[in-house]
């Protein structure tokens, strides 16, 4: 029997309509559901809801269920609607009626808040993390190769000369950008909605400040109604922040895959990190690469289905949002996958050096020159009318030194102040404090 059930149930086909894939999805909400209620459980002793005995029996078992949930020896019963239905049942089951108690002054909508809340800055956690290892990859690959020139390209026409060193930078410093977004849902994301019961508090002299502390999050949310209406707008902000990186991702995906190409030739990989052609045997294809833009280009629409969910709901709790689960779990993990396959890609990667040597590159080098003129005391509209003429007649004839030395050229890629950019939004994350919470929290 669900929780909520008195003397009537739903039917079969309404409970399969409603739950949907509720049990599959919550079964990653499962630790986060064990740690929220060691949180308000030892709240609830502080307010005589629960005796010292009682609290000491609720939390040793807790704990026994949160082992069992780290060992995968954790499941939702189909006669349960959820995750925190389950705990429950377990606890009744395993110690009587005081497994009953511990769902004073909450409600399933603030288990279910606190729960994401929780599992959400997880998964941030982790997401920098990953975002950090790869940027770190293409700062030393910046490093190693910032003295080998590649083209640049504007409209895709040759347009000045570029450098791996400055290719690989680019990105790195997107993705310290992208997490600037990341801090953003991140705050958002670790305030705690505990308390807030079904959107309206409890007449229970409940102790949130507590439980926010007991959790390790950074401030509580405080108003109920807010705490309820942050469903849905949590999820929406950490998509968008998804959704920057995916871009990053994405269009570094295409250079790979242009880049690839016999047109271009810049980089290649090991043969056993491409795929072939059934009927072509001299093909290298980049399907690696070209699945991450096709999920990348998919992460980017997640901020639109987060928000055509929950973009016509008044205040207050509604079962549409359970739905938001099932775009942004499977997006979170698709995210993580990406990151992982682009780290291990660029191990790999291997650089064509002398590139610009080809003849075909000779107008690459027309600004140079356009600016060795105006450097002789030419004024620059005269000089570029002078090159732009001896192009066209043939007479043009480059020299191909090149003098970069501004922040942010290819003589100067200022590699360590981007470096200091990650290091100081990585700072401001203190993801320490979560992690300390939760530790003392189980042991």
């Amino acid at each position: 029997m669900k929780i909520w059930q008195k003397n009537i149930a739903s039917t079969a086909e309404v409970d399969r309509f409603t739950v949907g894939a509720d049990r599959e999805l919550d079964l990653q909400l499962a630790k986060a559901d064990v740690l929220g209620s060691l949180a308000h459980t030892r709240m609830l002793q502080t307010i005589s809801l629960l005796t010292g005995e009682e609290l000491e029996v609720v939390q040793r078992e807790l704990k026994a269920i949160y082992r069992e949930i780290e060992a995968g020896d954790f499941r939702i019963d189909d006669g349960a609607e959820d995750v925190h239905s389950q705990v429950e049942a377990l606890l009744c089951e395993r110690i009587g009626d005081t497994g009953k108690k511990i769902h004073s002054g909450r409600s399933r909508n603030d288990q279910v808040l606190v729960d994401l809340r929780i599992f959400l800055r997880r998964e941030i956690y982790e997401i920098v993390g990953l975002t950090e290892q790869l940027f770190s990859s293409l700062s030393s690959l910046a490093e190693q190769y910032k003295n080998v020139l590649m083209p640049g390209y504007t409209h895709l026409q040759i347009a000045m000369p570029s450098s791996f060193g400055l290719w690989f930078s680019a990105y790195s410093e997107s993705l310290a950008d992208d997490l600037q977004m990341m801090l953003a849902a991140y705050r958002i994301t670790n305030r705690n909605p505990l308390g807030s019961a079904a959107g309206y508090g409890s007449s229970f002299p409940l102790n949130r400040s507590l439980t926010t502390e007991l959790l390790g999050f950074d401030s509580l949310c405080y108003s109920s109604v807010y705490a309820q209406m942050g469903r849905g707008k949590t999820e929406r902000v950490l998509s968008q922040a998804i959704s920057s990186i995916a871009a990053t991702l994405g269009k570094f995906a295409l250079d790979n895959c242009l880049y690839l190409s016999q047109n271009f030739s810049f980089i290649s990989y090991p043969p056993e990190l491409t795929t072939g052609s059934s009927i072509m045997p001299h093909k290298k294809n980049p399907d690696v690469w070209e699945i991450m833009r096709g999920k990348c280009n998919l992460l980017q629409a997640l901020p639109n289905q987060i928000t055509m969910l929950t973009t016509n709901l008044p205040s207050g709790y509604h079962r549409d949002l359970q739905l938001l689960k099932e775009v942004l779990f499977p997006a979170i993990q698709s995210l993580k996958g990406c990151l992982e396959m682009a780290d291990y890609m660029l191990a790999h990667i291997r650089v064509r050096e002398g590139i610009l040597a080809d003849k075909m590159y000779d107008y690459i080098f027309s600004v140079e020159v356009v600016n060795d003129l105006v450097l002789s005391g030419v004024p620059f509209r005269e000089a570029y009318r002078k090159i732009g003429l001896d192009i066209e007649n043939g007479n043009y004839n480059p020299s191909r030194a090149v003098h970069h030395t501004h922040e942010g050229s290819i003589g100067n890629l200022c590699i360590s102040s981007i470096n200091e950019q990650m290091q100081s939004v990585k700072t401001e994350f203190n993801f320490e404090k979560f992690l300390t919470a939760e530790r003392e929290l189980i042991c």
